[in-house]
């Protein structure tokens, strides 16, 4: 079970770092350099990105922000791991924002840019960037923000998570070490008998010994 608790954790911290990192190119290079071109420039080359973005492995790790995180925190459900839950709340909050900032704010832009249409066939070129560019940058900038703390609050998770499993695991060996030391020595042919450790200390089990409280009352 703490494999799959792991392997769900790792997931989501790499897809939210994935993310993270391909908003931060597109807030530090992709649109300063967008911004030194002339308004057809950029209206062709946002509306191309927005379509290739759509594939496959921009999906997973979009959707796995938000899934993979939900299920690393179903998976620390529990007393033992409250500590991680706690980092994996945090985390998954700031993933849900994030995502709502994309689905409810640059989705939105996009799809209007896409409706303009050919950049040769429309009119008004200037109007259309002004629309997009400033509130894109502006929400772009924001929602790399929130992956990159929600990715920062799940590296902490993992590092919880890791603490509590080698707590748990030296809890383990120090109970199987006391219940190894309480069993009785077995005894082989022709050896006498010798009580456990306990009882040698307070002289029971002993040949021709009494107890400490037999010596007293003598």
């Amino acid at each position: 079970m703490f494999a799959l608790r792991l392997a769900a954790l790792v997931a989501a911290t790499l897809a939210t770092g994935l993310i993270a990192g391909v908003f931060y190119a597109y807030a530090i290079s992709v649109m300063p350099a967008l911004n030194r071109t002339d308004d057809r420039t950029i209206i062709d080359v946002m509306q191309k990105i927005n379509v290739v973005i759509i594939n496959p492995w921009f999906m997973l790790g979009f959707l796995g922000t938000v899934g993979f995180t939900l299920l690393a925190a179903a998976l620390h459900l529990g007393k033992e791991h409250r500590t991680t839950l706690i980092w994996l709340g945090v985390a998954l909050a700031l993933n849900v924002i994030a995502f709502a900032v994309t689905s409810g704010l640059n989705v939105p832009l996009n799809d209007q840019l896409a409706a303009a249409g050919d950049p040769a066939q429309i009119g008004d070129l200037a109007k259309v960037r002004a629309d997009f560019e400033s509130a894109w940058v502006r929400w772009n900038i924001l929602r790399a923000i929130l992956h990159t703390l929600a990715f920062l609050v799940l590296t902490g998770a993992l590092f919880a998570a890791g603490i509590q499993h080698g707590r748990t695991q030296a809890a383990g060996a120090v109970g199987t070490q006391q219940v190894r030391q309480a069993q009785p020595v077995p005894q082989t042919a022709g050896q006498p008998y010798r009580a456990p450790i306990m009882a040698q200390q307070y002289g029971f089990g002993q040949t021709g010994s009494q107890p400490m409280g037999a010596h007293s009352l003598a």
